[in-house]
């Protein structure tokens, strides 16, 4: 994949995920300014609405992390190579996720623990 291809797709993604996390966190505010006079029975639904956001932030933060790196690793020469064997990333994965850090195969055994 080209430099100007991969910045593209990368600064494309940090907005979204950006957006997201900031959407996230308006939501939070407005839940907790207007859960002050809400009766106790939609408690329940506000804590489960609020363990749900922060999972989604947890997992957006941890998205945004990868594409911080994916961006230092393109500007050291280094995007578009497995970070674990050096091996290249097939443009078709990094077109999918394009702060990939290995191949399909190594990010499998990656998750397994392998």
């Amino acid at each position: 994949m080209d430099e100007e291809r991969a910045r593209s797709l990368l600064a494309q993604h940090r907005e979204r995920v950006e957006r997201l996390i900031a959407g996230t966190n308006q939501r939070e505010d407005e839940e907790e300014l207007s859960h002050a006079d809400q009766h106790m029975a939609d408690d329940a639904q506000f804590l489960a609405d609020e363990e749900v956001d922060e999972g989604l932030r947890e997992q957006l933060q941890a998205e945004l992390e990868a594409i911080e790196r994916a961006e230092r690793r393109l500007a050291e020469g280094s995007y578009g190579r497995s970070v674990e064997s050096g091996e290249p990333i097939p443009d078709a994965r990094l077109e999918a996720v394009p702060w990939a850090e290995r191949t399909a195969e190594e990010q499998t055994r990656y998750e397994r623990g392998g």
